[in-house]
């Protein structure tokens, strides 16, 4: 059996330690701020995640670009020179144009490296519900699991990871054209927090609303009670947040103390989300009977 790498991009947010471990390919996407391009790497060299949401509450723009087809290209060739295959396991097609970028560096390859594997799946997922999604296809891997049998774990997987988010600013989400002027001036005075998740589809979709970014982040726990897999106690469960550690802290507190679960791994949201998102936002992935 031919040894492969397991491949992804910096939109799983995952840290540098994270990554080491888990001994992955990361390919960076790019974030634009003050004129300058930088790269949203997991050791965050061009910019820490502090200083990158200072400079967003700031009311700094961000623009942001995908990881291209040359990136990839590059990336894949050097493996395929050592005789390895890939699995490259991509930032969600509803969100990014990443996923396609490495669809067509994988086919111009294929010619070339006629005998390797190159595999390419979109994880229908963003930010650290995609890193929890390599994490698991990592875990299977280490088990001498071949290429083909961890690709159709990842695929049989997706349909069954949950992502909910929660978002501080709605303004944000009414700069990307997600809710209307209206509705974030509204939701602003009332202290309207919306209650979202990424769909089957792999598009951020508003699902409900409270009042208050307590309320809102209870109710994310509520979603993991109402359709997250037992036993509850033993899910690896991963958190994004945008900045806001003492929000990290309440959900912690709340999987601890409701389902006794131990295995809780937060870190930053990257320049890619939290450029569309702002400050204080929070997202939590588990895994569930359906998204």
């Amino acid at each position: 059996m031919r040894d492969y790498v397991i491949m992804t991009d910096s939109c799983c947010d995952l840290n540098a330690a994270e990554v080491e471990e888990l001994e992955l390919t990361v390919l960076p996407l790019a974030f634009l701020m003050d004129g300058k391009t930088m790269l949203n790497t997991p050791d965050h060299a061009d910019m820490s995640p502090e200083e990158f949401f200072a400079n967003i509450a700031a009311g700094k723009d961000c623009t942001t670009a995908a990881a291209n087809v040359g990136q990839f290209t590059d990336a894949m060739s050097k493996i395929l020179e050592e005789g390895k295959d890939i699995l490259c396991i991509s930032f969600s097609s509803a969100l990014s144009t990443t996923y396609q970028s490495a669809v067509i560096a994988a086919e111009d390859l294929r010619g070339s490296y006629p005998d390797a594997k190159i595999i390419v799946i979109d994880s229908l997922s963003a930010s650290r519900g995609q890193g929890m999604l390599v994490h698991y296809a990592v875990q299977e891997k280490r088990k001498g699991k071949t290429i083909d049998e961890v690709a159709d774990y990842v695929r049989d997987t997706i349909p069954h990871q949950c992502h909910w988010f929660t978002v501080a600013d709605l303004n944000h989400l009414k700069r990307g054209g997600r809710v209307s002027a209206a509705a974030a001036l509204a939701g602003t005075m009332l202290n309207i927090k919306p209650v979202m998740h990424c769909d089957s589809e792999g598009k951020l979709t508003p699902v409900s609303k409270v009042r208050g970014m307590k309320a809102a982040l209870t109710e994310l726990v509520n979603t993991m009670e109402r359709s997250g897999i037992a036993p509850l106690s033993g899910q690896t469960v991963f958190i994004c947040h945008a900045n806001c550690p003492e929000h990290v802290e309440f959900v912690s507190n709340l999987l601890r103390e409701r389902f006794g679960v131990t295995d809780i791994r937060a870190d930053f949201i990257g320049p890619v989300i939290g450029a569309h998102t702002g400050c204080g936002t929070l997202g939590l992935f588990f895994m569930g009977a359906e998204r």
